[in-house]
């Protein structure tokens, strides 16, 4: 069996309504990460790519969250409607998706300036 291509870590994390760092998964459904096992699986990718739940990405302000290893991409503000997007663009093509990337001076930043003009999600 071949190694993983792609491995999706989609922060289900849960914080109490209205704290000030967001939630990324605040009906604690699981729905994005549910959204992208479909899609993988509908494109018969699960012998190469495997999406998981995670813990608190510490993004929380980027919420929510996925990151992508082994290419070490972490993707902000994403919603179910960009999951097939991602497969297509990132897991199948290799490209980068400039417009949910969290650039690499926000990552682990709580006051960049791109958290300042989003509000919490």
């Amino acid at each position: 069996m071949p190694a993983f291509t792609h491995h999706l870590f989609v922060c289900c994390n849960q914080r109490t309504l209205g704290h000030p760092r967001g939630c990324c998964d605040p009906e604690g459904a699981e729905a994005l990460r549910n959204a992208f096992k479909a899609e993988v699986k509908t494109r018969g990718l699960g012998l190469l790519v495997r999406a998981n739940s995670s813990g608190c990405l510490d993004q929380c302000e980027h919420g929510p969250c996925v990151a992508i290893y082994p290419q070490g991409i972490f993707y902000g503000h994403v919603k179910i409607e960009d999951v097939p997007h991602i497969i297509e663009e990132t897991v199948l093509h290799n490209r980068v998706l400039d417009d949910l990337l969290i650039s690499p001076e926000c990552l682990n930043n709580r006051n960049c300036e791109h958290c300042r003009s989003q509000s919490p999600t």
